[in-house]
């Protein structure tokens, strides 16, 4: 088999696996430790021992910790002011293992591509579901879709917002 085939079905592999994980979310509001810690140690292996790595060891690394930070962080920050959880910790295992897999350098575009597809779906959802802004959504289907984005097209979202001078 020759890399690019190699490539195309390590990127499938892992898509089905992040499909898999939206299933899950969308049916129980959970994201499995299960699924979503060897998600993280994978993305850190392949980029550390494979020569068709995506990203090399130290953005992985970094990816994996930046990604789980961001949305602890996060979530202390809403529990603080809230008095009530903001985000599930799946969600900051989700973001480390796209943050193994893609590098700490796609994090900016999976989140700005997961919250404005979730601000967007989330809308949808609750409206569908008959629920108030309040009520909670599965976020991590949102995070998906942007990861296979990034996984699919790399760097999209800062190839379309770059303006040529003319």
């Amino acid at each position: 088999m020759s890399d690019p085939a190699v490539v195309d079905l390590i990127r499938t592999l892992l898509i089905l696996v992040l499909v898999y994980l939206a299933y899950i979310d969308f049916q129980t509001f959970q994201l499995p430790d299960l699924i979503t810690l060897p998600l993280i140690a994978s993305g850190i292996f392949f980029n550390a021992l494979s020569g068709l790595r995506f990203v090399n060891l130290q953005q992985s690394i970094l990816g994996a910790i930046l990604g789980y930070i961001c949305l602890w962080g996060l979530n202390r920050l809403y529990r603080f002011l809230k008095k009530q959880e903001g985000i599930g910790m799946g969600d900051a295992k989700l973001l480390a293992g796209l943050g193994a897999w893609l590098g700490w350098s796609s994090l900016p575009a999976l989140l700005f591509t997961a919250s404005i597809a979730g601000l967007l779906g989330g809308l949808a959802w609750l409206k569908l579901n008959k629920q108030t802004i309040g009520s909670a959504f599965p976020f991590g289907p949102f995070l998906i879709f942007a990861g296979i984005i990034e996984l699919l097209w790399p760097q999209l979202l800062q190839n379309i917002l770059i303006i040529s001078p003319t």
